[in-house]
């Protein structure tokens, strides 16, 4: 019975304690998830609270994980786990019956789970959470009652800072897929050995006003007549890591290739929604957008999902003088955790990401970038990028 309780102490600890610091160091990820299931089930009302319920989840779950771990305060430790782990269990349930997102964001972007694998997820952990609820009064104390709320606010100071830290910054580990050193292109195809879709195709015949259902192996003959055909998913396939990155005019032209294939060290301005954009630092990045479209080796672009009435708004309110495009809110959002974000864009490889609090000096970018041996580059066509701006 030691051996087991201890086992579990270790499984649900290093569970949630990990849960708890993937969210942490990306808590605008968990936002912008609460925000799409409060969407989802027409609660948008509570969107305003979406950032301090992240924060909330995230230092609740690190905060259990290490209290079990560590078996302190082990019968009021023991009891939220529980709560927790009945509350979310049903709630995942209820998810995976509706499925209305299909991403569960309980290990934000690091592990990514169907609603169904969070809930059968869910009911493993609980075999070991009744285990430690049933022996929480044989929990190892190595520490008095002082010590262990000291710990406790340790660690809970430290879940905090770091949320507030890489809320201020871009998160600790990238796990999306625009990560630095991604080549975008690679990433917009599913690789050869990637699972296909499977589906079964049902064709519906009829005769003297009987309708049934046939497969492919099972036609009927030449005196049933065709009536209709659907194919029925059986097995989702594998899809490509970026499925949704496009660029476009404000008049609808494409130029995602255009601008994945320019030899020019390409900036990418990121600001998803431009009425909610940071203004702060605005006047650092109107500084750096001039000196490198100036060089001569650089194009310099915000990329927002904004109507042209925002975008008129805004270069009003911060005299912008660079070209906007238009890309899906989403994945803007997914590119980079600020808005706004600075993103280093060469011949389709991300070779440089910055949050709008720690815009490069000009300096750097010279000897980083632009004069980096590394990095050499030809002649583009800009002016391509720019005409179809202005059609």
């Amino acid at each position: 019975m030691k051996i087991l309780n201890n086992v579990s102490q270790f499984i649900v600890g290093i569970v949630f304690i990990f849960s708890g610091f993937v969210k942490a160091i990306d808590p605008l990820g968990s936002t912008y998830k609460f925000v799409d299931y409060f969407e989802a089930f027409g609660m948008d009302f509570f969107n305003s609270i979406a950032f301090p319920l992240a924060i909330i989840l995230s230092s609740l779950e690190f905060i259990i994980g290490f209290s079990i771990l560590f078996s302190i305060k082990k019968r009021l430790t023991t009891r939220l786990l529980l709560i927790f782990m009945v509350f979310f269990t049903v709630l995942t349930f209820v998810l995976a019956i509706y499925n209305p997102v299909t991403d569960c964001g309980c290990f934000g972007d690091a592990i990514i789970m169907t609603n169904w694998q969070t809930f059968w997820k869910n009911i493993f952990l609980m075999i070991f959470t009744i285990i430690l609820v049933i022996n929480r009064n044989n929990f190892e104390v190595k520490w008095n009652n002082v010590k262990q709320w000291s710990y406790l606010s340790v660690a809970f100071l430290l879940i905090i800072t770091i949320s507030v830290y890489y809320y201020n910054n871009l998160p600790l580990i990238d796990f999306r897929p625009y990560k630095v050193g991604t080549y975008i292109p690679e990433k917009m195809v599913v690789p050869e050995n990637a699972q296909k879709a499977e589906y079964e195709t049902i064709l519906k015949y009829q005769k003297n006003d009987e309708v049934k259902e046939f497969t492919l192996e099972n036609l009927p003959d030449s005196t049933w007549e065709w009536v209709s055909t659907e194919n029925i998913l059986i097995s989702k396939g594998d899809d490509p890591k970026i499925h949704d990155f496009t660029i476009e005019t404000l008049f609808g032209n494409d130029i995602t290739e255009i601008v994945l294939n320019d030899d020019k060290f390409t900036f990418m301005l990121i600001a998803y929604d431009l009425t909610k954009t940071n203004t702060k630092n605005i006047s650092g990045i109107n500084e750096l957008a001039g000196f490198v479209q100036e060089s001569g080796k650089c194009n310099f672009i915000c990329m927002t999902s904004s109507l042209e009435s925002d975008i008129n708004d805004f270069k009003e309110k911060t005299n912008a003088s660079y070209t906007f495009f238009n890309t899906d809110e989403i994945t803007l959002k997914t590119i980079i955790r600020s808005n706004p974000g600075i993103v280093l864009l060469k011949k389709g490889t991300i070779i440089g990401k910055w949050h709008h609090r720690n815009i490069p000096s000009t300096e750097d970018i010279v000897n980083e970038y632009l004069e980096n041996p590394k990095y050499q580059y030809t002649a583009a066509d800009k002016e391509e990028v720019l005409a179809l701006s202005e059609n």
